[in-house]
């Protein structure tokens, strides 16, 4: 036992207390595991390359004896059956629906008369409208009828005449545009009021006014919760749609003293909001012809090419201020002839997007020009936005953000980061979702159930292989009655079809898949933060490596910091070696989104990869949702 103990301060500095000399220290770390293998392999009563068929946990009698099964045959090939990932659908735009305009008017007036009114009437208005339909959102049309039949009266025509906050409506919804809404979404023609006459007048004034009402509803709607529904693109989207009150919100800018203040203030009022929203407006401003690059293009130095002074005006436009200013003779002299100053700007500018510099002008050099131009930002910008809006306007006073493009994870508080750190989210075969959840607990030296889908996918083959491989690597079998087996007497091919359960579990240790340290937000898609065992794998610049779990970089910082406890009383608690769970006091908000632009903690909006391709669906999903409203203008 005392040797034991050793093992776990020994791990717990390495893994925690010492990180301040990761090289040698990651050599300890690998000793310890290799002496927690072989403490646990004797007191188990296994010796290094024991045969197969024998008893498999030694002197422990909680576990069945290994009787290998005769109804399989040695090396028989496993079942085919594969536990799918989540799916990418053909993205179904929300549907317009015809409003019959005779639905809102619950009270008919006779004809008579209703020219010669001075002020005419909502009511006379609909009795002299001929049956005729708008094309609208299911909920602006409910919203309409709600609100008209409880008030017969117009709210943007007065005396005859379109008011001044129909006109200031008008003008907001017309620079949709700057908020990354499509104004054709939300134009209305204004009505022909001094060519009309009597009851031509009525009629054009009914229509104005139910027109821009809808269009000011559809506008509520968008600026709250998107144009698009994310659960409808894939099922790594889990974000329930916002509810909107329509009906009150046409209550609201009836009364308003500015309806156009009304819908600005419908936008995320976040910082990053607003960021992004700038952004826009800077990449927008300039109307110069952006720069055409082909992608297979390169130029190696010492060649001359006529297409190098597109490629030096693009990294122009592209490269950071620090930058231009440092190579300014060179952006000045540009010709086609590649050499000198050029080549050392090209190389600074690779060195800048973490390319290699070679200073080769070749596709990678290009595609990194592709990404930086103002014209490929303006569509992430406009995408961020649209993703914003599926979120909570508030994300609160404190909270965890963890972008999973920028492969990082933050705290919060009070608008100004806390902490950062790298993290590592899933393969793009196991893509980490898109959701937001609040975190419960920290975990210390948790064990690891083993997810249904890696059962089948990955474990299964190997154990038709090997019927003791889970015995041999340590991990722990039970049955549907909870009882302890050996890997080598279950049907796995029974629980691979459904057909049989079983829960298979790594205890806590070193090599425990979510190593000393678990961060708990319940969901239903088994995603957490983490520990992990395999640090070198943060020195990579893309970090999509897990199935779909979050692994941190400094896990006790992280934990400490949710807890509000120092870092020493997470460490102890580790190095304690106990399977303990410690409640967060005060549950905390975490978002774990993906944005392909976003503010960095200066403000500045910085890009980033599509890593799951997520911008390119989200883009049809748009695309799909213009063609439904354009078709109904």
């Amino acid at each position: 036992m005392r040797r034991a103990a050793r093992f776990i301060t020994l791990v717990s500095c390495t893994g925690f207390l010492c990180a301040s000399a990761p090289a040698a220290h990651g050599e300890v770390f690998e000793s310890a595991q290799q002496f927690w293998l072989n403490e646990s392999r004797a007191r188990a009563g296994l010796r290094w390359g024991a045969p197969y068929g024998r008893e498999v946990d030694g002197p422990r009698r909680d576990r069945e004896v290994y009787q290998p099964r005769p109804d399989v045959a040695p090396n028989a090939p496993a079942p085919q059956v594969e536990v799918k990932s989540p799916q990418y659908y053909n993205y179904r735009a929300d549907a317009l629906e015809a409003l019959q305009v005779d639905q809102l008017c619950e009270v008919k007036m006779a004809s008579s008369g209703t020219a010669s009114e001075t002020t005419p009437s909502f009511a006379a208005a609909c009795a002299l409208l001929p049956p005729v339909s708008l094309r609208v959102l299911p909920e602006v049309g409910a919203a309409l009828i709600a609100y008209y039949r409880k008030h017969s009266q117009f709210v943007w025509i007065d005396s005859g005449n379109v008011t001044e906050k129909a006109k200031a409506i008008m003008a907001e919804m017309a620079s949709a545009g700057a908020v990354g809404l499509i104004p054709d979404d939300y134009r209305v023609e204004l009505p022909k009021l001094d060519a009309a006459k009597g009851e031509d007048a009525l009629k054009e004034a009914l229509r104005f006014e139910l027109a821009l009402s809808a269009k000011a509803l559809t506008y509520v709607l968008d600026a709250t919760r998107g144009r698009v529904d994310p659960n409808r693109i894939s099922g790594y989207h889990d974000l329930p749609r916002k509810k909107v009150d329509l009906a009150a919100a046409l209550q609201d800018l009836a009364h308003a003293e500015s309806p156009a203040g009304y819908l600005a203030g419908r936008h995320p009022t976040s910082a990053a909001f607003r960021a992004l929203a700038a952004e826009l407006v800077s990449l927008t401003r300039d109307g110069t012809p952006r720069v055409t690059l082909p992608l297979g293009l390169t130029i190696k130095p010492g060649q001359t090419h006529p297409a190098l002074p597109d490629v030096i005006a693009a990294i122009e436009e592209a490269a950071s201020p620090a930058l231009k200013r440092k190579h300014a003779d060179a952006f000045a002299g540009a010709g086609t002839a590649y050499s000198g100053e050029l080549v050392q700007l090209i190389r600074a500018f690779q060195i800048e997007n973490g390319l290699r510099p070679d200073g080769i002008v070749s596709p990678t050099t290009i595609g990194a020009l592709k990404r930086d131009t103002a014209a490929a930002k303006v569509p992430k910008v406009q995408l961020a936005m649209e993703r914003l809006r599926w979120l909570p306007h508030d994300l609160g006073d404190r909270y965890v953000w963890l972008n999973q493009p920028a492969y990082r994870v933050t705290i919060i508080d009070d608008g100004k980061e806390e902490l950062s750190m790298p993290v590592i989210i899933g393969k793009t075969s196991n893509q980490t979702n898109f959701f937001a959840d609040k975190i419960q607990a920290v975990e210390y030296n948790p064990s690891w159930t083993v997810p249904r889908s890696i059962i089948v996918n990955e474990m299964v083959p190997k154990l038709y292989r090997d019927p003791t491989y889970l015995d041999r690597i340590g991990y722990q079998v039970t049955n549907h009655r909870g009882q302890p087996v050996s890997s080598a007497s279950v049907a796995w091919d029974r629980v691979a079809l459904n057909k049989a359960s079983v829960e298979v579990r790594q205890p806590p240790g070193p090599r425990n898949a979510l190593g000393r340290l678990k961060i708990d937000f319940p969901n239903r898609h088994a995603i957490y933060m983490h520990d992990t065992p395999h640090k070198s794998l943060f020195k990579q610049s893309k970090r999509a490596f897990s199935h779909g779990c979050v692994r941190l970089e400094q896990p006790a910082l992280m934990a400490a910091a949710l807890l509000g406890k120092p870092v020493g009383h997470v460490n102890a608690r580790i190095v304690a070696g106990e399977n303990a769970v410690e409640p967060v006091r005060r549950q905390i908000p975490i978002y774990l989104a993906y944005f392909t632009a976003w503010p960095d903690k200066d403000g500045k909006i910085a890009y980033y990869d599509d890593v799951y391709e997520r911008d390119s669906h989200l883009t049809r999903a748009m695309e799909t949702t213009n063609t439904v409203r354009t078709a109904a203008r």
